[in-house]
């Protein structure tokens, strides 16, 4: 029996696309397809870092169901880090100390990632763009000074400085706002900060120095709810100062546990529709860990 050109080309091709399933259903392409990354932090009660963890240290779980950890590694993958200060009339006693420990966290920092400097008085400012330049951001830092008879746009400040994360090729980010209690003048609500917060996988790490009382004002109100939510679900921290004082020390500690991060592997079953939340937690006792998912990560 003669096999016609046409049968024979039939043939061939189904021969093909069944080998591709077969390639296509084999273990290591599936877990290839499905890796997802987290950039996550883990410290002890000091708020120290703590090395050497493994997968057995980490729970993920994406919308309440478990996921499998695959591996653990030391993050490597540069920073963008935007530090957001206070330089509204409110921050007048507190100038001294912000100059100092941002001084120190940014010179811990810029090595090998990029650091932007933005004022938050009257209106946002970029004082410095992202860059690795230790000594211009230093000089920057050490010409702070608080404008006289100005209010705080902290939210403002976060909403646009998101955007312009959600622009930027990065693995990671972090928004480290330092603030004090003081008068906020804002257009935009909580949510609205968060929601870009999200989209941009940027975690939120809050350093909030003064009483904070709860207001009905506007501003005020949008604050304080922010401080509550933005940090928590973004992978953050907030960081409660009754005083300025113990401003270095907690900036220190900060950049010691962006500086050690863990990359997290974990596997996420094929589906049309990505998770609408992503948690991490502490597999062992006496570790808190937090994180967000990396950036640029197809169907992340």
């Amino acid at each position: 029996m003669r096999t016609s050109r046409h049968t024979r080309t039939l043939f061939a091709l189904v021969v093909s696309a069944a080998l591709g399933l077969l390639v296509a259903d084999s273990p290591a392409a599936q877990r290839g397809s499905r890796e997802r990354s987290l950039f996550v932090g883990a410290v002890d009660d000091k708020g120290e870092p703590v090395a050497g963890l493994g997968p057995d240290a980490f729970v993920v779980k994406e919308d309440g169901v478990r996921r499998e950890v695959l591996r653990v590694a030391r993050a490597t993958e540069p920073i963008d880090v935007a530090v957001l200060i206070d330089n509204s009339a409110a921050a007048r006693d507190d100038i001294l100390f912000l100059r100092e420990s941002l001084s120190n966290f940014v010179s811990k920092m810029a090595p090998g990632n990029h650091v932007a400097l933005i004022a938050l008085a009257e209106r946002p400012t970029i004082l410095v763009d992202y860059t690795d330049d230790t000594k211009r951001l230093t000089e920057s830092v050490g010409r702070l000074f608080p404008m006289s008879g100005s209010g705080m746009t902290l939210l403002d400040a976060m909403f646009e400085t998101s955007k312009g994360l959600d622009k930027r090729e990065t693995s990671r980010a972090v928004m480290v706002p330092v603030f004090t209690d003081g008068v906020e003048f804002t257009n935009h609500y909580h949510q609205d900060i968060v929601n870009t917060l999200r989209k941009a996988n940027v975690a939120l790490h809050m350093v909030s120095i003064g009483q904070f009382y709860h207001s009905e004002e506007q501003g005020l109100r949008e604050r304080s709810l922010l401080l509550d939510l933005g940090p928590r679900v973004t992978g953050g921290q907030r960081i409660t100062l009754l005083t300025s004082q113990g401003l270095d020390q907690a900036m220190q500690r900060l950049a010691r546990e962006l500086l050690s991060q863990y990359k997290v592997t974990y596997a996420r079953p094929e589906s049309l529709v990505p998770p609408e939340k992503t948690e991490v937690s502490s597999g062992r006792a006496g570790v808190t860990v937090r994180g967000a998912a990396a950036r640029g990560e197809t169907g992340a």
